[in-house]
Formats: structure tokens, C-alpha cells, sequence
């Protein structure tokens, strides 16, 4: 039996091949969506598009401090899983979710699987970076996305024989999903845009946006570039990034900033932007993948097999250097080998998965009783 845990729409897309997987070999499985960032309801229409089953149990935890979200995801998870104990727990990448569904299930005696394991971007500041690793200190199982990730987790002792390289299950969800979105929409002529002739623009992170001086440098240096470049710049707003202009009223020129848009409708645009500028670590790797030059908005980054292989440059939020590095960015080739894998990692995980259920079946049960 295994128990995929997320809470957040990136968790979902990043497990999405992993749950069809699932599904295909029909393994003992279930969903546990803990309802952190959006209502069950918004949520169920997101399962609907990405042509996922419902999850089997949901929290609705919904928005709070870091520590009022995960003391109320810790209680949640524990009953799910003393009521239906699996195998093994999946939780991926780097949220509240996945610190609480990972601490939950440790305190079971139940082995956790991380998904993304071992990236740093040597930050401690940011949360995101505390969850990764508090995360894969717990994990008896470790998926990294790359040698790179792989090499992180042994600087830190974690024991070899506990890490596998799987790939990336961006570049399956990337894959799978975009066949899905050319049956189901037409965002680029919903948003009158041709294609490669437009930027796209994504800023959420909260040391970024909470931040009026930071967030007005991005805002500026996104205004030179619209003004050098004299093309349509794309901003779907994030709900925390639109409730921080509203507060700040920064100075916007050359932007269109549009309320935030679906999946699908997302990676239409992103294969189809000229070039991609974000502070978000998933829509660095999704732009990588997908050959579309990407300009990142923050001094580091957990990804830098993008740098390595010349998909992305680190701006941080001077506008100066903002427009420098498009620059770059857009006199590159997109020739750049993908470093996250061959869009086998979901096949990977499960393969590991299975086998170590098997291994560790007796002892979750004898625990809780």
C-alpha cells in the first residue's frame, strides 16, 4: 500500500505520474491532499483537468502561519494513516505538507519516500530550504532528481544504499500534461498572443513579494525589459503576489498583470513564451524541459543544473541586471541537454517503492498497536 501525500497544486502536478502509474499497474494506493494553499473545491476542478480520481481523503487545512499549517497537517495525516497504515508515504518537494506528512509518518514508524530529494539552494533562510531538509533527514527513501541532488544528500551523511537517481517526475508530468492541455484548451488565442512573441512572468516567493522594495525592483526590471524588447509581457498573478499590489500599489508599466490561470492553460504559455522570468524553482526546471530560455528572479537557486546547462541565469531583483541577463539569455541557442531525465522517474519511484513496501510490510501495523 502505498500513501501519496500533497498539498499544493505543484505537489500535485509533480505526483500526477505517479499516481497514473499507480493506477495502470492497479496498486494499493490513496491520496491524501491536505487542502494547504486552495478549498477542496478549487482543488477538485484542478484533479478534473489533469484527468486524476479525486484524492481519497482531504483536510482543508488552508492558509496560516508555518506553524499553524503544519500543526494542524500533523494531526490530520496521524488519524488517516493509524486508521489505514501503508507501506510507504510519498511526499514531495519542499512545503508544510511535506515536512508535517513526513514527521507524521516517521512518528509511525512508517518509511517515507522523498520525491525531489537532496536540493539545496544553501539558503536557511528561506523555509522552503528547512522543509528540504528536515524532509530528507527523516526519509528512509530518497529520490533524488539528479546526481547533483544525490551528491547533496552524502555531503550530509545520509547513508548511500538510502538514495536512488530517479529523474525528475517534472519531465513525465511536463510530457503527460501537455498532451492533455492540447485537447482541452486554446490559451494563446483566448489571451490574443503568438507564439514566441511574449514574455511570461511568475513572482510568489514570499521574500520577494512581501517585500515592497524587492517586489517593485522585479516590477521595474520587468518594465525595461517590455521597454527594450517591445513585446507583450504576461503576469499571472499569484493570490499572495495580487494581495501584495494591492497593498504596496507599486509602480507597474508594460505589464499586463491577468488573475491566475489553470495548469494547462499555464504550460501552454510557458512553451510558448519567448522567454520565461520567475522566482518559482518548478517553473525553472518546467522552462529547462521545454527549451524556453528562463531569466530567474532571486540570487539562488535550488536548480542549478539549469545554470549548468545554460537554460537560466540568475537576475536576483537589481532591473539593471534583470534586463542584462535576458539579454543573455535571449542570444543563447536552446540546444541545452535536459538535466532532470527521460520522463521515466514516476516508473522509477514506483518500481522502489513497491519493492520496499514488501520489505517493510509488518512494520507499520505492529507500531501503532
Amino acid at each position: 500500500m502505498i500513501a501519496i501525500i500533497v498539498g499544493t497544486r505543484p505537489e500535485i502536478i509533480k505526483m500526477s505520474p505517479i499516481i497514473r502509474e499507480c493506477r495502470m499497474r492497479a496498486l494499493d494506493h490513496f491520496v491524501i491532499h491536505t487542502g494547504q494553499h486552495y478549498s477542496f473545491e478549487m482543488d477538485q476542478i484542478f484533479f478534473q483537468q489533469l484527468e486524476l480520481p479525486p484524492p481519497e481523503y482531504q483536510l482543508n487545512v488552508g492558509s496560516g502561519t508555518h506553524a499553524e499549517q503544519t500543526g494542524k497537517i500533523l494531526p490530520g495525516i496521524e488519524r488517516i494513516l493509524i486508521e489505514n497504515p501503508p507501506d510507504v508515504v510519498l511526499v514531495q518537494g519542499d512545503t508544510n505538507t511535506v515536512l508535517g506528512g513526513a514527521l507524521a509518518a516517521s512518528k509511525l514508524n512508517i518509511p517515507v519516500g522523498h520525491v525531489e530529494a537532496g536540493l539545496r539552494s544553501q539558503d536557511r533562510r528561506m523555509p522552503e530550504e528547512i522543509n528540504r531538509v528536515l524532509t530528507d533527514h527523516m526519509s528512509r527513501y530518497l529520490f533524488a532528481p539528479t546526481e547533483m541532488a544525490r551528491e547533496n544528500l552524502l555531503q550530509e551523511g545520509i547513508t548511500s544504499d538510502w538514495i536512488s537517481v530517479t529523474g525528475n517526475s517534472i519531465v513525465d508530468a511536463v510530457w503527460q500534461n501537455i498532451r492533455i492541455a492540447e485537447k482541452k484548451v486554446d490559451t494563446l488565442s483566448n489571451l490574443n498572443l503568438e507564439r514566441k512573441k511574449f514574455f511570461l512572468v511568475t513572482a510568489h516567493r514570499q521574500e520577494n513579494v512581501d517585500d515592497p522594495a524587492r517586489l517593485q525592483g522585479i516590477l521595474d526590471g520587468i518594465a525595461r525589459v517590455q521597454e527594450e524588447f517591445f513585446l507583450p509581457v504576461i503576469f499571472p498573478a499569484h493570490p499572495r503576489t495580487r494581495k501584495r499590489i494591492q497593498e504596496y500599489s507599486p509602480k507597474i508599466n508594460g505589464i499586463d498583470v491577468i488573475d491566475p490561470i489553470g495548469f494547462l492553460e499555464f504550460l501552454q504559455l510557458e512553451s510558448n513564451a519567448r522567454l520565461i522570468l520567475t522566482d518559482s524553482g518548478g517553473v525553472q526546471e518546467e522552462a529547462c524541459i521545454l527549451g524556453v530560455p528562463c531569466v530567474t528572479l532571486r540570487e539562488n537557486t535550488e536548480r542549478p543544473e539549469t545554470v549548468f546547462v545554460g537554460s537560466n541565469r540568475l537576475a536576483g531583483i537589481d532591473p539593471k541586471k534583470i534586463l542584462a541577463e535576458t539579454k543573455v539569455m535571449l542570444s543563447r541557442n536552446r540546444l541545452w541537454n535536459n538535466p532532470f531525465g527521460d520522463g521515466k522517474a514516476a516508473e522509477r519511484i514506483v518500481n522502489l517503492c513497491t519493492k520496499t513496501g514488501y520489505e517493510q510490510k509488518t512494520a507499520c501495523p505492529a507500531f501503532v498497536e
